[in-house]
């Protein structure tokens, strides 16, 4: 079991948003900078700062500032942890529903 819940809630919580999401989509072709990331969007470069900084405070996206621009790229490990966590749900839901699907085969041979 996952022991890490603040991480995985921080996690989650960047998750939530689809403009977040998306940046994501964008990192996981590369490192990009703050402004290559704004490109897509009809936001602000302060409200895509602000979109970074909940993916950098959840540790899914790492930056590292190179003069005056600002590089993110995705964190392998802070993805793998949700990974992690989501299969092993998936893991615990197969096995709930084979053993729904054994206990329905059984009461139908018993009508």
């Amino acid at each position: 079991m996952v022991e890490y819940s603040g991480q995985l809630d921080r996690a989650f919580h960047a998750l939530a948003d689809a403009t977040r999401r998306g940046i994501l989509e964008r990192l996981s072709r590369g490192p990009a900078s703050v402004s290559e990331l704004a490109k897509p969007y009809s936001l602000s470069l302060a409200a895509i700062h602000q979109h970074v900084q909940v993916l950098e405070a959840s540790g899914l996206v790492v930056t590292e500032k190179h003069g005056r621009t600002r590089e993110c790229r995705i964190s392998g490990e802070a993805v793998l942890r949700v990974e992690i966590w989501l299969s092993e749900r998936r893991l615990l839901w197969e096995d709930r529903f084979d053993l729904l699907g054994k206990l329905l085969e059984s009461g139908e041979e018993q009508t």
